[in-house]
């Protein structure tokens, strides 16, 4: 888990979708980080959050991440 508080939980996804918007971000110069537990990794799946990715990206780059994906 994330303790800095220079990360903001930008969303929660399964890992494709968390791949891509880490893609579109970071083509656009945003930092980002993502954090799944061990279970979704090896299980591969994502069902009731198990699974799912944690998307962050940097406080002062929190809004116009959510713009760039709102676009």
């Amino acid at each position: 888990m994330i303790q800095n508080s220079e990360w903001a939980l930008l969303l929660k996804t399964d890992p494709a979708q968390a791949e891509m918007v880490r893609g579109k971000l970071e083509t656009s110069g945003i930092k980002v980080r993502l954090e799944q537990e061990a279970v979704g990794k090896i299980l591969g799946f994502t069902m009731d959050g198990l699974g799912e990715v944690k998307v962050y990206v940097l406080n002062d780059e929190l809004e116009e991440a959510k713009n760039i994906l709102e676009e």
